[in-house]
């Protein structure tokens, strides 16, 4: 382990008073062999959150105040923004993660040259209100994509600077922040990691966000397939209707030459509706081809992001 590097430890905070100080404790036993800032970023709480950092005055702490609440990705967003640490550790400041596990990630980072390290919660402290949203998500990622984590919910993660900057954050896609990396090329692995119970404050999670996290996930799987060529999706989709309606049209088309009434058949309704939504669909996909490719030179952004470049020196 590289005992000299720069850990910047970013935590969102809503309404966890009580936590703060024990939280804090917790990371300086666990880091003593580490540079490191404690990024608290308070979302705008409603209790003593943001005067319990302020009571601490602890050096090492930073305390990021919202405007409002803005929700836990703009606040990781922020934290990491500020972060100057070679490494990002994000984590919950509910004290379920444990401090105590990241130097072993960090071992787990340097030695294998990865890009991420994602936590495995063991024996994980939850409700059915909160594991049940979770397994639904990772069930669908691992059909969906490539991607093989089985914890994405376990908010403790290391990652190179780097990395972190290249996560776009908004909405409540934290939930999605190892697929997102993964989708930005980074090197991912998972490691176990310990579990608490919460010990103040009450839990933000509950079933009401399960159709969040279906709707996000179908948000990520359309950047990650269809984001540099949607053509491939909507035009896809409307050739296939266009083609559909096109066969039902040509086949009313033979019963009226034979003499038969198509006039009130509702299977002509639907002929002419698939190929008007098959064009539409096909017009849609042009335009935000053109959308992205202004996209994308607008802002002379590149499709592909580079890992590493190496000279090889002729001996």
């Amino acid at each position: 382990m590289k005992k000299d590097s720069f850990l910047s430890i970013v935590i969102p905070v809503y309404n966890e008073e009580g936590n703060i100080e024990l939280l804090t404790k917790g990371i300086e036993d666990a880091l003593t062999d580490f540079k490191y800032e404690i990024i608290f970023i308070d979302d705008y709480s409603t209790d003593n959150t943001r005067q319990d950092v302020k009571n601490m005055k602890n050096p090492s702490v930073v305390l990021i105040e919202m405007k409002k609440n803005y929700g836990q990705s703009s606040a990781l967003m922020a934290g990491i923004e500020y972060a100057h640490g070679d490494y990002i550790v994000t984590m919950d400041g509910d004290m379920q993660n444990d401090p105590s596990d990241i130097p072993m990630m960090m071992d787990v980072l340097q030695d294998g040259d990865y890009d991420v390290v994602t936590g495995i919660r063991q024996k994980r402290q939850d409700t059915l209100i909160r594991t049940f949203p979770s397994k639904i998500a990772n069930y669908i990622i691992k059909k969906t994509t490539k991607l093989d984590i089985k914890d994405h919910g376990c908010a403790l993660k290391i990652f190179t600077k780097e990395t972190a900057n290249e996560l776009n954050l908004y909405g409540e896609l934290h939930r999605f922040i190892a697929l997102m990396a993964h989708m930005n090329g980074a090197r991912l692995t998972e490691v176990k990691v310990k579990h608490h119970s919460r010990k103040f404050g009450v839990s933000k999670y509950g079933l009401g966000r399960t159709t969040k996290v279906i709707n996000d996930l179908l948000l990520i799987l359309f950047q990650r397939k269809y984001l540099q060529k949607p053509i491939y999706l909507f035009g896809n989709v409307g050739i296939f209707l266009f083609g559909l309606g096109s066969i039902f049209s040509v086949y009313l088309l033979i019963v009226k030459l034979m003499g038969n009434d198509i006039g009130n058949r509702p299977l002509l309704i639907l002929s002419v509706l698939l190929i008007l939504v098959g064009i539409q669909l096909f017009t849609i996909g042009i335009v935000t081809d053109l959308l992205m490719k202004t996209y994308y030179e607008s802002q002379n952004k590149r499709p592909y992001n580079i890992r590493k470049i190496t000279s090889i020196e002729n001996e």
